[in-house]
């Protein structure tokens, strides 16, 4: 093919993709299949990968993202990009007509109204027809240039309609939001991987456009639509209504709903019927924006210091408490254990929004009868945890079928298993959620206290492939780590130096790490000083554990299926392949009952300066005695530390000897 030919070629292409674009993001009018689209975009991307030459900035196969930025680099806006005053009462709406037609001295005024996306306000450059450059709305006058992950969004136009005669230069303020069905769908995939989910869509669309790398902006589903022009070159426009119908000409995405009204009494009827629409609406919108018509006008009414005194928004009611379950996800957890969660249409319950609400267990759910589709009164429990408290019965509603546990896990596919009330994922190790939660609680302080691996840090390392499984940690490299979003030189190398300084670690520690199933940190002690070393454990069974006093055949047969699984030992041998050292316990049973301290009661009040919690707990334990959280004549010491509480009293009242911390510090001494 001719390179004439081949440049025709690909313009037609762009040409046809473009419009296939604006119809279905824009328009929500798609002609052709997703199937004939696809054919369309892969005809593209191989002409262009034939010819890197010919590919423009504005082809529709540039929006996936670039390299990530260092930082979101500030810019000042053309004009200030002010907000708006808020009301909600008829009394209120009607002032503010009362006081346009005061200012204007007018007997009438006409206005557009329009609905207000509850979005990410930014500005969109245009020159030569062509988008250079986004920023968000920041304080107003400066704001963060986002032009990169602008780019993504496939409802915003890179070249603006060829034929609309488009000024050289515009600039249009705009709205960057989330429909409610993508909005679900990603919290949906955030739950499922046990990561939490944005609390509402205008949460979800301003952390996807603020985002360092925008191939993460370019996987989240985000629309704009632009309702203002903040300048141009040539001549202005007469009215805001000739404003949004122009903005539509040029293929830019302007508010479908709108309506011109010749009265305040057509706004307040335009207000009432978007309210009672506002739940069928594909995107969420939380009132109507009412904006004198004039242009001329809005010039001689100006502006006040943050807000422009010719528009207002007129709010609807919040939604409180009552509201419809949209769907209902799985979430995965670090042990594995799978939680069902209401996905919910974001109401406002005791001054927070909530889109989710946990249904706590699969007995729960068939108890309450909670179904997709059901309207529920959710509730925070505790005033923490959002919770559905009871089904709303709606006459006439046609239910869905009820709600079933998965068969197999909703992030690896591993088979599903039941406990109880509970169910949980058998992939342990090979599933990502639980790889995620696995590693953060390896290196929680309580385990392998490595300092700066969070769940921040770690959702980076297994997203980008560094991290696979525990072992993977001692082997990361500096120029892995400043691969990372927010490490720079110091902050990788101080990571280093923690993860070299966890590679020995005492056995409980590591136990506890490791994750199993009902094994926590008291388990973990009781393991260590029962066993002595990791092979120990490892070559026990389940009528061996059952044995030691306090594990029970539960947490047995949990111990007893974990070390069992051949993952699971390959993984322990990586981990000592690669340098990690576990202490044994030398405190074996025989010598910790032959110190002065074996079978003493210990009881600790107040804060220690010298010692944590954890570790005077771990001192006595391993001395052979044990330590309780009440004073009782069974008890041997009261360590006292810094403003103890009633225990102290308690111990004085019973005689108990009461120790200070240096008194403490000497008796664990004399007795190593």
């Amino acid at each position: 093919m001719a390179t004439d030919d081949i440049q025709k070629r690909l313009h037609e292409l762009r040409e046809e993709i473009r419009r296939h674009d604006f119809l279905y993001y824009v328009k929500d009018r798609p002609e052709i299949s997703d199937g004939a689209y696809d054919s369309l975009f892969r005809e593209l991307s191989r002409l262009e990968q034939d010819h890197p030459d010919l590919i423009t900035a504005d082809s529709p196969t540039q929006r996936v993202g670039g390299a990530p930025l260092s930082e979101l680099v500030k810019v000042r806006h053309e004009q200030p990009m002010l907000s708006l005053d808020s009301i909600v009462e008829r009394a209120d709406i009607l002032a503010f007509d009362q006081r346009m037609k005061r200012e204007l001295q007018a007997e009438s005024v006409g206005y557009t109204a329009e609905p207000k996306f509850d979005g990410l306000s930014v500005e969109l450059v245009y020159e030569q027809g062509a988008f250079t450059r986004g920023a968000t709305r920041g304080d107003g006058t400066t704001g963060e240039d986002v032009t990169v992950n602008l780019r993504t969004i496939r409802s915003l136009p890179l070249q603006l309609a060829g034929k609309s005669g488009a000024p050289d230069r515009l600039v249009v303020r705009g709205e960057v939001y989330m429909r409610l069905a993508d909005f679900q769908s990603l919290n949906r995939r955030m739950t499922e991987r046990g990561e939490e989910a944005f609390a509402n869509p205008r949460n979800a669309a301003a952390g996807s456009l603020r985002q360092l790398d925008s191939t993460i902006t370019a996987s989240r589903p985000l629309a704009v639509t632009c309702y203002e022009i903040m300048g141009q070159s040539g001549p202005p426009i007469r009215t805001h209504w000739d404003e949004l119908d122009t903005l539509a000409q040029w293929g830019l995405p302007a508010p479908q709903l709108r309506r011109r009204c010749g009265s305040i009494d057509e706004v307040i009827a335009y207000h009432q019927e978007t309210e009672a629409a506002r739940d069928a609406l594909p995107y969420e919108i939380d009132g109507i924006v009412v904006k004198v018509d004039e242009r001329n006008s809005q010039e001689r009414l100006g502006f006040k210091s943050r807000s422009p005194r010719w528009a207002v928004a007129l709010k609807f009611t919040p939604r409180k408490e009552i509201t419809v379950v949209e769907d209902i996800a799985v979430s995965v957890g670090r042990t594995g254990t799978l939680t069902p969660l209401a996905l919910l249409r974001p109401v406002e319950v005791g001054g927070v929004t909530i889109s989710r609400a946990t249904l706590h267990n699969a007995d729960e759910v068939a108890r309450k009868d909670v179904r997709v589709g059901d309207t529920v009164k959710v509730e925070r429990a505790g005033d923490v945890i959002p919770a559905i408290a009871e089904r709303v019965p709606v006459p006439g509603e046609q239910r869905s079928e009820p709600f079933r546990m998965p068969d197999h896990c909703p992030i690896c596919a591993s088979a599903v298993a039941r406990e109880g009330a509970y169910y949980y994922c058998t992939g342990q190790s090979v599933c990502g959620a639980q790889i995620k939660g696995a590693i953060e609680h390896f290196a929680s302080k309580a385990a392998l206290d490595i300092d700066g691996v969070g769940r921040k840090t770690v959702a980076q390392l297994v997203d980008q492939g560094l991290v696979r499984s525990l072992a993977d940690l001692f082997v990361l490299t500096k120029p892995q780590l400043l691969s990372l979003d927010g490490f720079a030189d110091r902050s990788s190398t101080l990571l280093l130096e923690a993860i070299e300084r966890s590679k020995t670690v005492a056995l409980d520690r590591f136990l506890m790490g490791l994750g199993i199933r009902q094994v926590g940190q008291h388990i973990a002690r009781v393991l260590a000083k029962e066993f002595g070393s990791l092979d120990g454990v490892m070559e026990a069974d389940a009528a061996r554990f059952q044995q030691v006093l306090e594990i029970g055949p539960e947490i047995s047969a949990s111990l007893a299926s974990y070390f069992s699984e051949p993952h699971n030992r390959a993984v322990i041998r990586d981990l000592r392949d690669r340098g990690l050292v576990i202490i044994e316990v030398r405190n074996d049973q025989t010598h910790a009952s032959q110190t002065g301290l074996a079978g003493k009661t210990f009881v600790f009040t107040g804060g220690l300066r010298d010692f944590t919690r954890e570790d005077a707990q771990r001192a006595v334990e391993d001395r052979g005695a044990r330590v309780a959280s009440s004073v009782s004549k069974k008890t041997a010491y009261v360590v006292a530390g810094e403003d103890p509480g009633s225990k102290l009293d308690q111990a004085k009242k019973l005689g108990v000897t009461v120790l200070n911390e240096r008194e403490f510090a000497e008796l664990l001494k004399g007795q190593a």
